[in-house]
Parts: C-alpha cells; structure tokens; sequence
C-alpha cells in the first residue's frame, strides 16, 4: 500500500502511536468538536480499524471503500448498469468553484437530476467562507435547480444522505438544530422530526407545486439501502420516461 509519500512500513510503524493518540480522552473531545473545523467524519472509522489497515496484507474491503472521501473536481461520467439496465451518470462538484462547469453537463439529455443532500451537516459551515451553513447552502443550490426553466419536465430525485451521522447528532447534547434553525418545532432529538424538518425545508422551495420530487433518506455506506433506494430510482426514471413517450 502507498499512500502520498507514506510507504507501508512506515504507516505501520506509526500506527501504534496514532492508536494511542486516539485513546487520549482530549483527542476524543476535539473529535466530538468536528463541526467547528474541516475534518471528515470518516476519520473515527479508520482509526478505530487502524489495526487492520496497517497491516502489510491489508487489502479494502467494500466498507472501506465507502468510508473514503474525495471531493469531485470537474465532471466524471460513469455507466452503472441496473438490473441489465444502463444508466448514465455525471457526477459534478458541488464546491463553489466547481459549479460554472454544471453547463457543460446539459449539452446531452438529461432525464433525471439527483441532488444529494449531507442531512448531518445542519451544524456545519462551509470551507470556502467558514460561516455559511452547509445545509442552508444545499438548500439554495435546490431552489436554483428546482425552479430552473430548463429542468421543467426533468425528474428531481432528491437523496437526504447520511442519515446515520444525523442519527449520531439529534442523540448528542452538544448539538441541536434548533440552535441553527429556531423555526424548528419538533422534538430536536427525535430523528424522525428532525428528518421530517429537512425534508420539508428543502421541498418547501419549490415554486411551482406541481414540479415532482421524489426523496430518499439514504446512507452512502448502508450497501443494502442504497441498492434498495436505486432499484427505486430506476423504477421511478423508467416509468416517467415511459408516461411521456407516451403523451408523444
């Protein structure tokens, strides 16, 4: 394994003392202060299995994977097949400096969006500005989407994602989101209001009622829910796709 300039040998001769490090009661609380800075959540999963991947044998397993991190820079296209059946996909970067690049993305059809929300991060701030909150800039890219004349007629597929982060959040008491959303009127540790306040945030921005957005609470790691929630999705773009060949 090669890792930047970190050779195998030397992540395992260091990784004891990381171990250690993790242990110490204030490397702990600094974690539970994450929000207040840039730092992955997938970072307490490596370095509880931090045994196992500096091993020389370490090979990723699927959950490892899942857990890596990497911003998208540009537009990446990819076909996944879903039950026998293709499906292409542009994936874009949500940074503010990667959004001019949207454009290039809808010189092809497009029958579908999926907008793909970090439910967990109601109490985060951007990195570009440090003080714009995450889910209130998510919220606003939507709104520019979904009231878009160009998307009219385009499926909106709504994925509230990380919802098992959310879960860790709403049972947590150094959090709570009516600090960030005073409209809030449910019970802040109950995940089913606070899921229900987000989804309704978000589909409160449409101007037009008629505009269907289908939603999804979804956990990028849960393989079983993600192949649920596509198996889903498919169905949906199919039968949208199929309704206006129809009414051609």
């Amino acid at each position: 394994m090669q890792s930047n300039n970190l050779s195998s040998a030397q992540f395992a001769l260091y990784a004891p003392q990381v171990k250690r490090l993790w242990k110490y009661p204030a490397i702990k609380q600094a974690f539970d202060r994450r929000r207040e800075y840039q730092l992955s959540d997938s970072v307490s999963y490596f370095l509880d299995n931090i045994d196992r991947i500096s091993k020389p044998e370490f090979i990723p397993e699927t959950k490892d994977i899942l857990h890596c991190r990497k911003a998208t820079k540009g537009v990446i296209e990819f076909n996944i097949y879903i039950e026998n059946i293709p499906f292409l996909f542009v994936d874009v970067g949500g940074q503010r400096t990667q959004r001019q690049k949207w454009t290039k993305c809808f010189d092809q059809a497009v029958n579908s969006i999926i907008f793909l929300v970090s439910t967990s991060e109601f109490d985060q701030v951007l990195a570009e500005d440090r003080k714009t909150n995450r889910l209130e800039e998510s919220k606003n890219i939507f709104d520019t989407i979904v009231n878009n004349k160009t998307f009219e007629g385009i499926s909106i597929i709504l994925f509230l994602n990380k919802i098992d982060l959310l879960a860790i959040k709403v049972r947590d008491t150094t959090t709570n989101i009516k600090w960030y959303y005073p409209e809030f009127t449910g019970n802040p540790h109950s995940i089913l209001d606070v899921q229900n306040f987000i989804l309704r945030m978000f589909h409160d921005v449409r101007n037009n009622t008629k505009t269907v957005i289908y939603h999804h609470f979804t956990s990028a790691v849960d393989t079983t829910n993600i192949e649920n929630v596509f198996k889903s999705v498919k169905d949906s773009i199919l039968h949208r796709n199929l309704s206006a060949l129809m009414l051609q």
